[in-house]
């Protein structure tokens, strides 16, 4: 898999998922959240578990969630939507939760 991502980038998160709706409805993925991008990689209709290609890739500012609990636990990403198991969804949280600004604690001694 570390052959799929750019050089150097180090992995935060990774969980399956599988889009929904589309030309590609049911196809597996890897989404891999790293230091600097989130890479989402396919696998391909015979598995979930080996990538092959990277299907998009996005800047790692770019948000998950939030995800819809419904049925299937579901987010968006790039204008489509993707199913996960419920296991995954603290994942996408936590992945989230990096990048907002009010995901941490206010400054304590903002003069300092």
């Amino acid at each position: 898999m570390r052959a799929l991502l750019q050089p150097g980038e180090e992995i935060s998160y990774l969980f399956p998922a599988s889009m929904v709706g589309g030309p590609y409805s049911s196809s597996h993925f890897l989404v891999a959240v790293t230091d600097s991008s989130i890479t989402v990689l396919d696998t391909g209709l015979g598995g979930r578990t080996r990538p092959n290609a990277v299907w998009r890739r996005y800047p790692r500012h770019t948000k998950l969630g939030p995800v819809d609990l419904r049925v299937i636990p579901e987010f968006q990403l790039g204008g489509r939507v993707y199913e996960v198991d419920e296991e995954y969804v603290a994942e996408i949280n936590a992945a989230d939760a990096e990048w907002s600004a009010d995901a941490m604690p206010p400054d304590p001694l903002p003069h300092l």
